[in-house]
């Protein structure tokens, strides 16, 4: 990573970063080009490959980006004091507020899969470590309500989350997110 003399990350790699976060989240990764990104980024291409040695270390460093925003989300629900289970309603609440936010394109790691299926590829892996995190985390604080082994019921969180960034997109935001949160309200209750 790229910073200034005052140890900042440099303002050409913000603006890399910020445009090519706008613009892969609302058209995808493959069909944006290096020159789109260079030309609304206002940098050069030599610029683009002093801090990113190929489009794919922008993907992965977006993914990376849209991780930080994500786990920042989630660690102020940790962080509020609620009981195990209003902190995992407020997790729900947040995910459900994003997919009725006016630029809802879905999830950006399940759209990101979707292009890098190889399991193998780093983008894939940018992918499957953020899920990782996302339902470690959900099984952590479901691991403090109730008595049964949490796995199953993080799994099934972890599956009524993506189906809702699914269908957040192809219907109707708001029921998707009432069936969502009906379904947390669910796993709660079995718990």
């Amino acid at each position: 990573m790229v910073r200034n003399s005052r140890g900042q990350v440099s303002e050409a790699r913000s603006r890399l970063l910020a445009t090519a976060t706008r613009i892969f989240y609302a058209e995808g990764l493959h069909s944006v080009g290096i020159d789109r990104i260079v030309a609304e980024a206002k940098v050069t291409r030599a610029t683009l490959y002093r801090h990113f040695p190929g489009k794919e270390d922008l993907v992965v460093a977006y993914l990376q980006g849209v991780h930080e925003m994500e786990r920042e989300g989630i660690d102020k629900a940790l962080a509020g004091g609620l009981p195990p289970a209003d902190t995992l309603r407020a997790i729900a609440k947040s995910i459900a507020e994003g997919i009725r936010s006016a630029h809802f394109r879905g999830c950006a790691f399940l759209n990101a899969v979707a292009e890098y299926p190889d399991p193998k590829h780093p983008v894939h892996q940018a992918v499957l470590a953020h899920r990782e995190w996302f339902r470690g985390t959900v099984t952590d604080v479901l691991a403090q309500v109730g008595e049964t082994p949490p796995e199953s019921a993080g799994r099934h969180f972890v599956m009524l989350r993506d189906g809702a960034m699914v269908a957040g997109c192809l219907s109707d935001p708001a029921e998707v997110c009432d069936a969502f949160l009906e379904g947390v309200e669910g796993i709660l209750q079995r718990r």
